[in-house]
């Protein structure tokens, strides 16, 4: 078969191999959680991951072909975390779809690792968790009146921003955690080396110091909230239309 046409590979499309040790997949999958919310994707490879589970690299490679099924397979776990609404009410939309964005931001902000995953199209996306959190929201936007060739349009631009606010915060505090500061630490060792920098830019002055007194998680959510209003604002508008 030429190389164009064999399929993509990938944990989701291939049968599951029998269960013939003591080590499952599931042990595999969480210890691999785990070690990615401490250390990050860098720091992700087999036989660190054996090491872990007291497991030869070989071992691991009798439930996952590569690193790259491991990441597919950790991906979707963490879909896991997010409950869409059990039902689509026309009426209730709008805050559904807010708490589905809303609850999809604190996953990747709980897991920063996996900002730049989510950043990905396609096969990574096809995991039973991550099919059954798109399918809820696209029935969302279904019972709010969007059109089947608009909905998924709708569904895409919604999670664009949310994925992209939250790779943007989730790279800032991974930065903050490894100065071992806090977040309000951090920005108020920041604002000597701001104010100095922003002394002929009065505007950047201006907002900034109407938000001195806020505390800096505050004003990440509110600069969430902010964007996502404005979003569903537009996607309302198309209704109205």
């Amino acid at each position: 078969m030429a190389a164009e046409e064999k399929p993509t590979a990938s944990v989701w499309t291939r049968p599951r191999r029998p269960q013939r040790e003591q080590l499952t997949r599931e042990q595999i999958v969480a210890a691999a959680v785990e070690l990615l919310d401490q250390e990050g994707t860098e720091a992700l490879s087999m036989r660190k991951l054996g090491s872990r589970l007291n497991a030869a690299a070989t071992s691991l490679y009798r439930h996952v072909a590569n690193r790259d099924e491991l990441i597919q397979l950790v991906v979707d776990d963490v879909y896991g975390e997010l409950e869409p609404p059990a039902t689509a009410d026309p009426s209730q939309w709008r805050a559904a779809v807010t708490r589905i964005a809303t609850d999809l931001r604190a996953m990747t902000l709980r897991h920063p690792w996996i900002a730049p995953e989510l950043g990905q199209v396609g096969l990574v996306h096809i995991g039973p968790n991550a099919m059954r959190m798109s399918s809820g929201l696209l029935a969302q936007f279904e019972a709010a009146g969007f059109p089947t060739a608009e909905k998924d349009q709708a569904a895409g631009t919604l999670t664009a921003y949310v994925i992209g606010i939250a790779t943007s915060e989730a790279a800032y505090l991974s930065a903050i955690a490894r100065s071992g500061k806090t977040e309000q630490e951090w920005v108020a060792d920041l604002r000597p080396a701001f104010d100095k920098a922003s002394q002929d830019h009065p505007r950047l002055r201006d907002g900034d110091s109407a938000q001195q007194d806020v505390h800096p998680q505050q004003l990440r959510d509110d600069a969430f909230s902010y964007g996502l209003d404005r979003v569903l604002d537009g996607l309302a508008a198309r209704l109205d239309a």
